[in-house]
């Protein structure tokens, strides 16, 4: 089936449709043959479990592979963890030498360290090379399939040496040049090789201020290059420049997304491979940890206010504008936080620009803090007929503009600074701030004028 103008929703709906008419055949049929290996996937992603069970079962075991590369880590360990080495070995084979260890990295050491027994010398020489390097870092996003070529041949004898080839790697753009001791020299980009004389060397056409990039640099760099160089693909050497591999655009596109699913996540305290059909127990598990957290902040706020409960009780009118308080912080608060996590990621933010940044969210927040403290010290007056009111729920809405601005400018970096991701507890900290500080400033100045 083509799969250009093709839905996933309506061929799920069929698919459902067969499975509850007991049509297995057509469902076997349909997710053997019908659809590519991505699509599989989803339609696995998008089933409960019994269901999804089912359809597992049905997939052929040399399709598994290809189709395990596309599920959620949640999803690719529960299948993982039920196959022995040589059904895994089965599965995998023809994957490229980076899903293979990514795959790998799902199972317990004892099954890799069997499964690499299993392997022939030089597969498992190229999976070890990958696995040598952490998951987050080039050395671990790397495919060791390449093309390497001599600087002193001519562009003739490498046309001829890659029609040898029955296939070239994915995404191969440009072929790498290498000296004899597969020390990285260049790049040879294909569009180049083929509109140039044949009788020429290589070293004559090649580039030599490629894009290099080392295997020790994080993911999130390595797509921040991508990005902005508009590569396909890149070299990644070791520290003496040694040609390891390279890292091909499908893999950064994966960063990408698994970064972006990563920040969205994390603000509610989620994994981001959460199993959408996870079974309740382990759901629960995962959401009660953080529930747990944000119980605690929710204490300390609640202690705040616990402390002017006499001035509470006298003017009754602000329990009714608390909230007002909290919550500007918080938008505010928040707006900074994600604007700077962002910057971070794209590698804006640096030790030369911090100081810069966080006094614009300074003047940022004292301007805003004006503006809408007047706006609600003018409400506060007229629906309570109190100026007091109004000068202090304004005076407390500009110091706490203020300071969850700064917070939100000052937090992440501090969190990064500690090693803690800013995505994760950036969000429930910054919470606690505007609201410890938003009732303290406002209660404390209600008690300091009316009692």
């Amino acid at each position: 089936m083509a799969s250009d103008n093709y839905e996933v929703t309506p061929m799920i709906e069929r698919l459902n449709e067969a499975m509850e008419s007991g049509a297995f055949a057509q469902v076997r049929r349909m997710i053997n043959r019908g659809l590519p290996a991505q699509d599989v996937a989803h339609l696995l992603e998008s089933s409960p479990p019994k269901e999804r069970d089912l359809l597992w079962s049905m997939i052929e075991a040399e399709f598994r592979g290809d189709v395990l590369q596309y599920l959620t880590d949640d999803i690719q360990a529960i299948y993982l963890n039920r196959m022995n080495p040589e059904e895994f070995l089965a599965a995998t084979e023809g994957l490229d030498t980076d899903d293979i260890a990514d795959l790998l990295q799902q199972l317990p050491d004892t099954i890799i360290k069997e499964v690499l027994v299993s392997m022939d010398t030089q597969d498992r020489h190229r999976v070890e090379a990958v696995l040598s390097y952490p998951e987050d870092t080039a050395g671990g996003l790397m495919n060791t399939d390449t093309i390497t070529i001599r600087p002193d041949i001519t562009l003739d004898v490498v046309i001829r040496y890659l029609r040898r080839h029955q296939s070239i790697p994915d995404s191969t753009d440009s072929l790498i040049v290498v000296s004899r001791k597969d020390h990285f020299i260049g790049m040879l980009p294909l569009t180049r090789l083929l509109v140039s004389d044949p009788n020429i060397t290589v070293r004559e056409v090649m580039n030599t201020d490629a894009i290099v990039i080392s295997a020790d640099m994080p993911d999130s760099e390595v797509a921040n290059l991508f990005e902005k160089y508009d590569l396909i693909s890149a070299p990644v050497i070791d520290e003496n420049g040694a040609l390891l591999g390279r890292v091909t655009i499908d893999d950064v596109v994966d960063v990408i997304r698994e970064d972006a699913e990563h920040s969205l996540m994390s603000m509610a305290g989620l994994d981001e491979d959460e199993d959408t059909f996870s079974p309740v127990l382990l759901t629960a598990k995962r959401r009660a940890v953080w529930l747990g957290i944000n119980l605690l902040t929710a204490l300390l706020a609640s202690a705040v206010i616990g402390i002017f409960d006499a001035t509470i009780e006298k003017v009754v009118a602000l329990a009714v504008l608390m909230p007002i308080v909290a919550s500007m912080g918080g938008i505010a608060g928040s707006q900074t936080l994600t604007v700077v996590i962002r910057g971070m990621a794209l590698g804006h933010i640096n030790s030369g620009n911090t100081g810069w940044l966080i006094n614009r969210e300074f003047i940022v927040g004292l301007i805003n803090g004006a503006i809408w403290a007047a706006v609600v010290a003018g409400v506060a007056m007229f629906w309570f007929d109190d100026m007091m009111l109004g000068f202090i729920i304004g005076t407390a809405i500009i110091i706490n503009l203020i300071v969850a601005v700064v917070a939100g400018a000052s937090l992440p970096l501090f969190l990064k600074w500690m090693k803690i991701d800013p995505a994760l507890a950036g969000g429930v900290l910054l919470t606690t701030v505007t609201d410890v500080i938003g009732f303290m400033a406002f209660l404390g100045l209600a008690t300091v004028f009316y009692l």
